[in-house]
């Protein structure tokens, strides 16, 4: 089967196309800045790589720039659209409703449709590209993967915040968890790596990148992660605050603050950025605080912390710990931030091996010293992967 798999951002469409059951990648390719004039497609093949500027002013426009490169006869990768035998959909929200990966119809775009509130810049183009791709491809399978799916096994105790009841029954405020496929492929490739069960290892895996989250697993099921009704709640990220006191929102409105300027500063202005003043690139800190910038330093110091902090509490709430997973742009690739987060755990049973860290750059992995009790794993996250599996296994009868 070739299994194409979508990925649509607010301004941007990623794409991969599979054959699956193999996992081969036939093209790969992404539409970026849709709506604006600068906007541009690139496409991957085994054959090469091709770009190309173009006017795309909306996702429709997006859709049939990738029709057109999937079907070029140069530098394409298929020769009908009848060779596409499913697709599958990332959306990031699923409420919940959707506890699982899904066969799309009518019924569950309305499913989607409904929880748009709780994630309004993602599930509307995540929609979009759903019912472009239904367009093109016409009666094939189709396939939504949620990514807050995977932290369905959270207890309540968990995931429920203290406040009145009515704000859970009436508005569904309450903790959901987002990168739940990442969470979830990585989980599974480190049972694979360990020898163990997939419903049988206990891991703390660490999702590091311009978003990050941490998800606790027992058994091979999240019990708890530190994103919350939304993806700002948990760590330090590249632009978000994090966890902070409530109260500083209502000492902001005093200050005058409106929404719209609160949600502004919480998203775009705040973590690694609003500390340092500079960046929220880690690679960029890293070279400013060796130069002696002491706000890049503290930036990198609270990043680390923090994570530190719920590796300690996750720790606790699983009581054994099989593997540290680190994943992502930064947890793949970030042996220093890595060695940060990890350092003076050794009483924990968590020591690093210095020159085993720093070898391992997006290279699948372990990374703890001999006298470490509990291991330290680096696993490449696959998202797409994720979601071409799922398609696969719902689609292949």
């Amino acid at each position: 089967m070739k299994i194409l798999v979508f990925n649509c951002g607010s301004s941007s469409i990623k794409f991969k196309l599979f054959h699956m059951p193999d996992e081969n990648v036939l093209a790969e390719g992404l539409v970026e800045r849709v709506g604006s004039k600068d906007a541009f497609a690139s496409l991957k093949t085994p054959q090469g790589k091709t770009e190309t500027n173009l006017s795309i002013v909306d996702y429709p426009s997006g859709f049939s720039v990738i029709k057109s490169m999937l079907l070029n006869p140069e530098h394409g990768a298929i020769k009908s659209l009848s060779e596409v035998n499913a697709c599958g959909h990332r959306v990031v929200h699923g409420g919940e409703s959707f506890g699982g990966s899904m066969p799309i119809d009518d019924e569950l775009e309305t499913g989607i449709e409904a929880v748009f509130e709780l994630a309004p810049l993602h599930n509307p183009p995540n929609l979009t590209g759903i019912q472009q791709a239904r367009l093109i491809f016409g009666d094939i399978p189709q396939v939504a993967c949620f990514d807050t799916a995977f932290h369905h096994s959270i207890p309540e105790r968990a995931y429920r915040y203290a406040l009145p009841e009515k704000l859970y029954t009436e508005y569904k405020v309450r903790r959901y968890g987002f990168h739940g496929m990442s969470h979830q492929f990585v989980a599974r490739q480190a049972a694979q790596m360990l020898g163990m069960h997939k419903y049988s290892v206990n891991l703390i895996t660490c999702h590091l990148g311009n978003g990050s989250s941490v998800a606790a697993i027992r058994d091979g099921h999240s019990v708890d992660t530190s994103m919350g009704l939304t993806p700002l709640e948990g760590l330090v990220m590249g632009t978000r605050s994090g966890d902070l006191d409530p109260g500083i929102l209502f000492y902001l409105c005093r200050k005058g603050y409106d929404t719209d300027s609160l949600d502004t500063l919480l998203n775009k202005q705040s973590g690694l950025l609003g500390i340092s003043g500079s960046s929220n690139d880690v690679r960029d800190l890293e070279l400013k605080a060796d130069g002696g910038d002491e706000r890049a330093e503290l930036a990198l110091d609270i990043f680390a912390y923090r994570i530190k902090k719920y590796i300690g509490a996750y720790m606790a709430v699983l009581n054994r710990v099989d593997a540290i997973v680190f994943t992502g742009g930064i947890g793949e690739n970030g042996a220093a931030m890595r060695n940060r987060i990890l350092s003076n755990m050794d009483q924990q049973g968590i020591i690093i091996d210095e020159m085993r860290n720093s070898v391992h750059a997006g290279v699948p992995g372990e990374i703890q010293a001999q006298t470490s009790r509990i291991k330290v794993m680096i696993i490449p996250t696959n998202e797409e992967l994720a979601i071409a599996r799922d398609t696969f296994k719902l689609t292949k009868n």
